[in-house]
């Protein structure tokens, strides 16, 4: 039995490779984290940007990597084929430079301010926005 996202349609097998790869970055991320910070080391505890920065990256990481295998697996029921490859780029970029950007935000960044890198989360944030929108309001697919 096949799933839509098994099908043919390239922007849909991009979706569903770049929602794992997400998902295989992310989780070891947390897993990385939570180890730094039981094991106490310094580097990591001493900067509280740092430790918040990189833990949005994980999260968001982790739950853009679902929302990507989620709009895969709904996309040729949902998602209209004119727009499918078009909106699911917004979501694949999107979903890749919001947790980058929070990740690039907790390094060489100084106490209390994230470095440059944190302008990627708006980027990224209204990439998706405008991919959910778009979808929303276009023709259901056929």
């Amino acid at each position: 039995m096949t799933t839509p996202a098994a099908g043919s349609d390239p922007a849909i097998q991009k979706t569903v490779r770049m929602g794992w790869l997400l998902l295989a970055i992310a989780l070891p991320l947390g897993v990385t984290l939570e180890a730094l910070h039981g094991f106490k080391v310094q580097a990591y505890l001493a900067s509280e940007t740092r430790r918040e920065m990189w833990r949005l990256a994980h999260a968001h990481g982790t739950l853009l990597g679902i929302l990507c295998l989620v709009s895969a697996l709904l996309a040729e029921a949902h998602i209209a084929e004119a727009i499918r490859p078009r909106v699911l780029a917004w979501v694949r970029w999107g979903a890749v430079l919001m947790p980058l950007g929070f990740f690039l935000g907790g390094v060489l960044n100084s106490e209390g301010d994230p470095s440059l890198g944190i302008v990627l989360v708006p980027v990224g944030a209204v990439l998706l926005v405008v991919a959910l929108v778009r979808v929303a309001v276009a023709p259901r697919a056929r």
